[in-house]
C-alpha cells in the first residue's frame, strides 16, 4: 500500500499507537468522534416529535359583582319561600358568617301594611324574627293603639337579614348587596303601604338619611306610599319623641282608610 510516510516514520507512529493502548484497526481512515456526536444530536433533534405549545394560562375569573348576583337571585324568586331560600344561599355578605340565623320576616304575608326595619339585634338573631326584643314589644303596643297587629294585619321585615357585629350600622356596600332582595320582598308581599322605620331603612328605600327630619312626611318607595317613622328603639331611649310617633301612627291610620275607600 502506497503511503506518504517512509518506513521509519510509519514504524514510529505504529509504536506510539501501541504505547497508547491501540490494539485493533477498525477502519482505514480516522474518525472525528466529536463531530460524529454533534451530528447525532442534531439528527435526533430533527427526528423528535414537535413539542406542543403549552396552553395559555387561564384568564383570571372576573370579579364577582355581589349586587348583580343578588339581583339575579332575587328576580328568580317566584314567592316568599323561594326568596327566603335565595337569601339563605347568598354568600357574598360577610354578616352572614357571624350571625346565628337568617331574619326573614314576621307577621301576616299579604297584609296591607309592611314595616321595614333596619337590622336584627341580639334577640332577633337568636329567634330568627324581626322586632322581637324590647323594641319589638313596644312596636306591638304602638300598632295595637291603632287597631293593627302582626298576627292579623301587619307584615314585618328588615333591610338586613343578618345581625351586624356589636349591633353596628350596616355598611353602604352591605346595604347595596341586600337591597335587591328587599325590593323583591316588597313586590312579593305587595302591601298597600310601607312604614320605613329608622335611618338605615330610609337610606335603602328613599336614598336619604335623617329620620328625624323625614319622619311624618309621606313619600313613595317601590311604587307605593311610604311613611318614614322613628325606630321604636329610639323612642324607648327618647320618651319625648313618642308624641311625634303617635302623630305618625294616626297618619298611617288615615292613609289606610283613604286607600281602602279608593279600593
Amino acid at each position: 500500500m502506497d503511503s506518504a510516510l517512509d518506513w521509519h516514520a510509519a514504524r514510529a507512529a505504529l509504536e506510539w499507537q501501541l504505547e497508547m493502548g491501540v490494539d485493533e484497526a477498525i477502519g482505514e481512515t480516522p474518525v472525528d468522534r466529536f463531530a460524529a456526536e454533534s451530528a447525532r444530536v442534531a439528527a435526533a433533534a430533527q427526528s423528535a416529535p414537535t413539542i406542543a405549545t403549552a396552553p395559555a394560562a387561564p384568564m383570571r375569573a372576573e370579579a364577582v359583582d355581589p349586587v348583580a348576583e343578588a339581583e339575579a337571585a332575587a328576580a328568580a324568586a317566584y314567592d316568599l319561600d323561594a326568596l327566603r331560600e335565595a337569601m339563605a344561599a347568598f354568600d357574598h355578605c360577610a354578616l352572614k358568617r357571624g350571625a346565628r340565623n337568617l331574619v326573614f320576616c314576621d307577621g301576616t304575608p299579604g297584609a296591607r301594611v309592611m314595616i321595614v326595619g333596619e337590622a336584627p339585634g341580639r334577640e332577633e338573631d337568636l329567634q330568627g324574627k324581626p322586632f322581637v326584643g324590647q323594641a319589638g314589644q313596644f312596636l306591638d303596643r304602638m300598632l295595637a293603639a291603632i287597631g293593627l297587629s302582626r298576627a292579623e294585619s301587619v307584615y314585618i321585615t328588615n333591610v338586613m337579614p343578618w345581625r351586624p357585629p356589636q349591633n353596628r350600622d350596616p355598611k353602604p356596600d352591605e346595604i347595596a348587596m341586600m337591597q335587591p332582595f328587599l325590593c323583591r320582598h316588597i313586590a312579593l308581599a305587595d302591601p298597600d303601604v310601607l312604614v320605613i322605620m329608622g335611618n338605615i331603612s330610609a337610606q335603602a328605600l328613599l336614598g336619604k338619611r335623617g329620620i328625624l327630619r323625614l319622619r311624618g312626611h309621606w313619600a313613595e318607595a317601590e311604587g307605593r306610599p311610604a311613611l318614614p317613622m322613628t325606630h321604636p328603639a329610639y323612642l324607648l331611649r327618647t320618651p319625648a319623641a313618642k308624641r311625634e310617633a303617635w302623630a305618625d301612627l294616626l297618619s298611617l291610620q288615615a292613609k289606610l282608610r283613604e286607600t281602602a275607600n279608593q279600593g
